[in-house]
């Protein structure tokens, strides 16, 4: 659900999932509540163009879930970048992520080192996650 989020690439869908006083480390930023997630999403989504996103769970325990993840996106030079990271999320007693912090970084491809090709939005049904395209452990 939550890779489907954020390839909706919505600011406000995707908030919802997070506590009204969430607290994110994304990269070097740091971002807190709602309405500045919207804010970070709606800036992000400007210069990450055709963002597509996959996420895979790597561990969990209690309250707490790690994930990793790779992403395409071109900016507005028409450069493309997959994007690797972790995320550790935690979560409050109302099913809500209170606190984000995110690990994230960017290797430049070119068109055709391409892996993620579907319409913009939700990951197809059947489409390859990051172990099957051998994403969560080589720079390919």
């Amino acid at each position: 659900m939550a890779e489907d989020g954020w390839n909706s690439r919505d600011p406000h869908k995707v908030s919802l999932a997070y506590a009204e006083d969430s607290r994110w480390r994304n990269r070097s930023e740091f971002v807190t509540g709602r309405e500045e997630i919207v804010e970070f999403l709606t800036r992000k989504w400007e210069k990450e163009l055709e963002y597509r996103l996959i996420k895979e769970l790597w561990a969990f325990g209690g309250d707490r879930i790690a994930v990793r993840f790779a992403y395409e996106s071109r900016d507005t030079d028409g450069n493309w970048f997959r994007s690797y990271g972790n995320e550790n999320w935690e979560f409050n007693p109302d099913g809500l992520m209170a606190v984000r912090h995110a690990s994230i970084n960017d290797v430049p491809i070119t068109e055709a080192d391409r892996k993620y090709l579907w319409p913009l939005g939700r990951r197809p049904d059947g489409h390859p996650g990051l172990s099957e395209l051998g994403l969560s452990t080589t720079r390919s």
